[in-house]
């Protein structure tokens, strides 16, 4: 890769981590659009640029993390089925998942039709509307969903959504409570593929890593601040229309 492309690849995890669009599927989608070979650096590289977004994330809502202990309370509990089920099929992941472009994009569109059914048949729960009065029940459930999304263009953000939506959460709610889920997961899946591999990484490579990291973090910021605006007005329907033209404009070019 070089400076052009770690910038793109930038803008693009920036703009999409926090919608429920997958943005692993458009880094894996764009990096095979750029002709960049799929090593075992692009992959952690496609891994650890969230961490860009999720610095964003902290700085907008660190007195949740620091000083709102209830709502931390109910992020670590969403966590634990995402960190098992992830530790778990962290190599099934890794080495087949994320080079199979038919499953990422079939899962960009089926994702994008749930989408759509769960908010034509959603019905705002008036009860929970803030993070701290979500059960931990119901935040065990919400990291469920979450866990789906180790399956790319299924979309972290999209599974937890989906998942609050049928719990009947508000949707300012459920999209705040997947800033802060997203926090400890990328830390966790980041952490653990650099142990991995990170090692192997030249001076070069960490250079790219981390102007990948900076752009996604400016990016991430007006991203956040734009889909909370966003939502105040409408729904998820349009994303869920834009995950099945896309998948589906990629499946035809991948037949073909």
């Amino acid at each position: 890769m070089d400076f052009l492309q770690v910038i793109f690849l930038g803008l693009i995890e920036g703009i999409t981590e926090f919608l429920p669009i997958s943005s692993t599927a458009h880094l894996i989608l764009t990096t095979n659009l750029l002709n960049i070979t799929q090593t075992a650096f692009v992959k952690s590289f496609e891994i650890t640029i969230q961490l860009g977004a999720i610095l964003a994330v902290i700085l907008l809502y660190w007195k949740k993390f620091f000083i709102e202990k209830e709502q931390l309370k109910r992020v670590i509990v969403a966590f634990i089925p995402t960190a098992v089920i992830g530790l778990t099929l962290y190599h099934f992941f890794k080495g087949f998942l994320m080079d199979n472009l038919l499953i990422i994009i079939l899962a960009l569109i089926i994702g994008g039709i749930i989408l759509i059914l769960f908010e034509k048949n959603y019905k705002e729960k008036k009860v929970i509307g803030d993070i701290s009065k979500i059960s931990y029940k119901h935040s065990f459930i919400i990291g469920l969903f979450q866990s789906i999304a180790i399956i790319p263009g299924v979309s972290r953000a999209g599974a937890t959504i989906v998942g609050g939506l049928w719990l009947g959460l508000k949707r300012k709610t459920i999209i705040e409570f997947s800033f802060l889920l997203a926090v400890p997961t990328i830390l966790a899946a980041t952490g653990y593929d650099l142990l991995r591999s990170g090692v192997q990484f030249s001076l070069d490579q960490f250079e790219l890593l981390l102007l990948g990291f900076i752009i996604s973090f400016i990016v991430a910021i007006l991203a956040i601040k734009v889909l909370l605006r966003f939502i105040q007005k409408n729904n998820f329907v349009w994303f869920g229309v834009y995950r099945i033209v896309i998948g589906v404009i990629l499946l035809i070019i991948l037949l073909l």
